[in-house]
């Protein structure tokens, strides 16, 4: 059993480019609080973090960047070429890592936590779980997702292949093994078993939260997370309101799945504005944002945004970031009245929240931000 009564922990490994992130998201679907633990690592890092002074000392200036920041590409290069470095890494960061995990567990109301971790197994942290899920593919595949997807030169990919544990022996601790060379929906199947088997009726997951707000005697608004059982419905409505002229499938939401939520506004019973919201690293991004026009802004916008914070409150983000397409002519006042302001990433007070608004903020949007706690996670005492 877990160290933490009252919750159900799922330790969630697998080599890289194996898709361990896509199955943690398929079980925050599913009720789960995820924790990204490989995240929180760059987080241990940060300037002004527990883990920066020493990783520093012990490796030196040449791993920062022009800001002073390290930068994790340059400390990549010196650990993923000596194994006695990456120890050294790790028993700076792994120690940080678990007291983060502690706390956030501790703060979390979900039932059931899902911890994704590449070392899961080797950092002894799957003793704090009540199961272990491994993702699965072949060298072959997990080559060709770094190469293409991720843009990893060849020599880098294979070194970083090469320099984790077998698939094999991770396999042999597991309970349940998503083997993850499939479509989405092999996956999600997979999944749902692995949920079946392992969550009992104990820890079912929670409701789909709906708000209910009648706007008038013919029109009534819900707000709902999208399952992918709507993918279809979902699809017509993005490819009817989007700008760009691409139409969308079926297939195209069921992937879309695999990284994000997608929250859905109803105007009876029928799909009017769509959010795809996700959440990494304590930060809530909202990277996609569809209203049908004939409704009034400043009737549906707050809908969305409501239901989209309060997820994240339960997600414990400390920001809330949504990014506007060009195209979507949202007044000023709007965005004033619901408490966010527009920002650029390069301005924004933490190192963390730059790199979330850089590494999620599609083309040719504009960034609007929102503080939603002041309490932070890995901040020194």
């Amino acid at each position: 059993m877990s160290r933490w009564a009252g919750k159900f922990v799922i330790g969630l490994t697998g080599n890289i480019a194996t898709g361990k992130s896509v199955v943690r998201r398929m079980l925050e679907h599913l009720g789960a609080y995820g924790i990204n633990a490989d995240a929180l690592t760059h987080r241990v890092l940060s300037r002004g973090a527990p883990g920066y002074s020493p990783v520093v000392e012990l490796f030196g200036k040449r791993i920062l960047n022009s800001e002073g920041e390290i930068d994790r590409q340059k400390l990549g290069k010196v650990v993923f070429h000596d194994p006695n470095a990456l120890t050294d890494l790790e028993s700076i960061v792994h120690p940080f890592i678990l007291q983060a995990i502690d706390l956030l567990i501790k703060r979390a109301h979900q039932k059931v936590v899902a911890i994704e971790a590449i070392k899961l197994i080797e950092s002894g942290l799957s003793d704090w779980c009540d199961s272990v899920w491994v993702t699965t593919i072949s060298p072959e595949l997990q080559y060709e997702r770094l190469t293409k997807k991720r843009m990893f030169n060849p020599t880098d990919a294979q070194e970083r292949i090469s320099a984790q544990s077998s698939q094999a022996e991770k396999i042999k601790v597991a309970d349940i093994v998503i083997n993850n060379a499939g479509s989405f929906e092999d996956t999600w199947t997979q999944v749902m078993g692995g949920w079946k088997r392992i969550v009992t009726e104990e820890w079912e997951p929670p409701s789909v939260p709906v708000v209910t707000k009648p706007v008038s005697a013919r029109e009534e608004f819900t707000v709902e997370h999208g399952r992918p059982s709507s993918a279809s419905e979902i699809a017509a409505m993005i490819t009817r309101v989007a700008r760009d002229g691409f139409p969308r499938t079926r297939e195209d939401i069921m992937e879309a799945f695999g990284e994000k939520a997608l929250i859905l506004l109803r105007r009876n019973g029928q799909i009017v504005g769509v959010a795809g919201w996700q959440v990494e690293n304590l930060v809530s991004r909202t990277t996609e944002l569809h209203l049908q026009s004939d409704i009034p802004f400043e009737k549906s916008l707050p809908m969305l945004v409501k239901e989209i914070e309060g997820s994240s409150k339960e997600l414990q983000c400390e920001v809330s970031l949504i990014f506007v397409p060009t195209g979507l002519e949202v007044e000023p006042q709007i965005w004033e009245k619901l408490g966010y302001v527009m920002q650029v990433p390069e301005k924004l007070d933490s190192y963390d929240w730059q790199q979330a608004a850089l590494e999620s903020m599609p083309a040719k949007a504009t960034l609007y931000f929102r503080q939603l706690r002041n309490e932070r996670v890995l901040r020194p005492i």
